[in-house]
Order: structure tokens, then sequence, then C-alpha cells
């Protein structure tokens, strides 16, 4: 692995606009949630406030995508924010104002991209900062997203190319942003033979953001990420998604823990395999096909959710309206307990697994135990873990970090009733 600094030493928690506003966010909306985590989470170690895809576009207002719509561009091919939907943004000050507030609640700030640069800048020759090469001469145009139609990709070998993305996160360094999402980059659906032919681009990213003098995480999605580009992920990213876009469904959630077993040892050195956001609270309020709701899972399998991701030490991005969140949202993520092994876990790995029942270990950085229990099935069901599956020398009681209750151990052996898809998180007395 390169000598970097790291940006991210552990897992980064915060709020994303995705799964409320799709590509509708605004301005007033960003400093709105911003203000709540502020005044409920930050003291919990929720920093990000993340603005997510087509804040360029005019036009947007809910989750759908308008093909080839007109995006707002300044005179060297970058995109920049649409006044009418962030206004501080007028007279050429981009992100800068709304940066400015977040950092001021002692928050940080961070933006959505996607890989590439914009067609239109390539249709119109646009000019490169830094270079004599165009838009035209670096653009690669079989190089397209299947969801979206903003972007060619970039071709790295081309004269220019490097410039290019040194222009872009040297203009997010003078907004002052402090993380960039990048989509369309970790699993490139484009080209079905080489999933991650966008390999280049994230090196030029790369090399992007260590050359612009500010620190930024780097966040690539979608996924499914492949364990054969863990080193290149590791080497490059901050963090990388396990999964295309994760939502509120037990089928979705119960694959997660497949996909935690391939990669719990890549977790490590501010490096982080990432789960997705967290559905929880009110969701979909801008999304046109479907009235705005509530997380679809239930109260037990929220909390395994939070278990897992936390066990896991995936980042956490919260996906709530924070307007009006509940008392039972609100407990998941102000668990002090829960997430410290989050931010400080070690040697987090899985006991034992199969269809029906999971057992996670980690360990504090005082040295104690913290395991997790998951009942997998749809009935209720004991889960039982011996201090030799631990691999401590004995074990006398747990205490339930949800509900602060403890409970002995019989023999050195811990025996739990779980109601379906339900879990629980134990500090271990060994």
């Amino acid at each position: 692995m390169i000598n970097r600094k790291k940006a991210a030493p552990t897992p980064p928690m915060g709020w994303n606009s995705w799964d409320c506003y799709g590509a509708g966010v605004t301005e007033e909306i960003l400093l709105r949630n911003a203000a709540f985590v502020q005044q409920h989470l930050k003291e919990y170690g929720w920093q990000y406030v993340v603005c997510d895809i087509q804040w360029y576009e005019p036009t947007a207002v809910d989750t759908r995508y308008h093909d080839f719509a007109p995006l707002c561009m300044d005179a060297w091919s970058r995109l920049i924010p649409a006044e009418n939907r962030f206004p501080s943004s007028a007279g050429g000050k981009g992100f800068a104002p709304i940066a400015e507030k977040i950092h001021a609640m002692g928050l940080k700030f961070g933006i959505h991209i996607l890989r590439g640069i914009p067609r239109q800048a390539v249709h119109a020759a646009a000019p490169i900062l830094g270079s004599s090469a165009t838009a035209r001469d670096i653009a690669s145009s079989f190089s397209l997203c299947s969801w979206n139609t903003d972007m060619y990709g970039v071709d790295a070998t081309k004269e220019g190319a490097q410039a290019y993305y040194d222009s872009l996160f040297s203009l997010y360094a003078s907004w002052g942003v402090d993380f960039v999402k990048v989509d369309d980059i970790c699993d490139t659906k484009f080209n079905s033979q080489n999933p991650y032919s966008a390999k280049a681009e994230i090196e030029m990213i790369r090399k992007a953001i260590d050359c612009c003098g500010r620190e930024m995480v780097l966040s690539l999605s979608p996924g499914p990420a492949r364990l054969e580009n863990a080193w290149h992920l590791a080497t490059n990213a901050d963090m990388w998604r396990l999964t295309d876009d994760f939502w509120d469904t037990w089928p979705q959630l119960k694959d997660m823990f497949r996909r935690c077993e391939q990669w719990y040892a890549f977790a490590k050195d501010g490096c982080w395999p990432d789960c997705d956001m967290l559905p929880l609270g009110r969701l979909c309020v801008s999304d046109r096909k479907q009235p705005d709701r509530r997380c679809r899972l239930t109260e037990a399998e929220q909390r395994t959710m939070m278990n897992l991701w936390c066990i896991f030490r995936s980042p956490l991005m919260l996906g709530a309206e924070t307007e009006g969140m509940d008392d039972f949202t609100l407990s998941l993520l102000t668990n002090r307990e829960v997430i410290a092994v989050n931010q400080t876990g070690q040697n987090q790995k899985p006991v034992k697994s199969s269809a029906e029942e999971a057992v996670w270990q980690s360990q504090l950085p005082d040295g104690q135990c913290v395991i997790a229990l998951f009942n997998l099935t749809e009935q209720e069901r004991e889960i039982t873990v011996t201090a030799h599956e631990l691999g401590l020398p004995a074990l006398y009681a747990v205490k339930d970090l949800w509900t602060k209750a403890f409970t002995p151990t019989e023999n050195g052996t811990l025996t739990i009733l779980l109601p379906a898809h339900a879990s629980t998180m134990l500090l271990v007395q060994a």
C-alpha cells in the first residue's frame, strides 16, 4: 500500500441526502439536516453532511434522472451547483458558502460526483484548466454510465486527462469539500467483461486528491466491489461499496452477512468496505413513484442492521429525513457503546455462520471482547456460544449494550433466545 495520509482513520459517520431526496436535494434541505446532525448526533460521532447526485442540474426535483438535461458548468468543463437549488452558489461561489456554514457547525461537508467529464463539455470541445487539450480530446465515448447520461469516461492515456481531474479536485478544495463520493466507478456496469474498467480513473482521482492541498475522504460507488480488486481499492480509496444501492428489505439485509464475511479482513487502517447507507426513519420524501414512508424493516431488523454495520466496522451514513425523527430511530443512532464498537473495535471477525445464525466478535482497545449474535431465521431461536469458540479462557457474564442488562453464563456457555431476525450486541466479562 502506498504511503499516504489517511483521511478516515475510523469509519466515516454522517448523513447523505439520497435515500430521502434522490436527485432533488436543495440548499435548504442540506442545511436543515445539518442543523439536526449538529444538535442531536454530533456528540455521538456523526460529522459528515453529504449532498448526493445531480446538484448541478436545474431541473432535478425527485429521484428521476432527466436524460441529456442541460447542466450547470463553468468555463473549464467542471460542473457547478445549480443556482435555483443552491442560491448561495451564485456569482461563482460554488459550494463554498454551504461548506462554510456546515464547518461553522463543527461538521464536515461532502458531495457526490459521477466519474468522467460532462458530455456537454465534450460536445462543445470545452477547454480544460492547465492543459491545451479540450474535453473532446480526453473523453472516452464508449465509457458510459448505464443509468445516467451526464458523463463520458476519461481516457487516462490522453494528454490533459490528469489535468482535468486535478482541476476538478482543486475546485472542490477551494469550496471546502471534505468528502467526495464518486459514483459509477467501483463496479463499472457498462463493461460486463471488465467490471473494474474504471481502474485508471480511480488512480487519477487518487492522485488529484493527494495534490489538491486539502484532505478529503474518497468513497467509491456503487458495488458490488470484487475481492480480486481489494488491494487496489484499499490503496486508492478510503471506503468502497460492497453492494448496489441497499434498501430496507430483509433479503438485502440477510445477504449483507455473506458480503461482510468476505470483506471483514479488509476493514482496517483507514480503509473501509462499505455496506452502504442506513435506510432508517422517514425515507423517499421526493420519490414520485411511491409516497414517502417509514423504514420497512421491523425494529428488530433495524437493530440487526446497526449491530452488523457496527461490529463489521462499515461506514455509517444515515439516509433518513431528520426532521421529526422518532425516538426509536434516534435511539439507534445515539448508543455510545454500540458506536464505540464501530469506531474503535479491532480484529472483528465472524466466529460462526450459517443460513440460520451468525456470531461475530470484536475487541475494544482496552482488551474487552464484544460479541454480536444474530438470528437469521423466521422463527424464535436459541443461539449458543462458548468461551472456547471466542478464544477466551472463561466466560462469566455478558452486558447487553442495548438494554444494559447483565446475563450470567452457565459453565462458560452463553445461550440467548432471540426472536426472528433479531440480534443483540454484548460486552463479555471473561
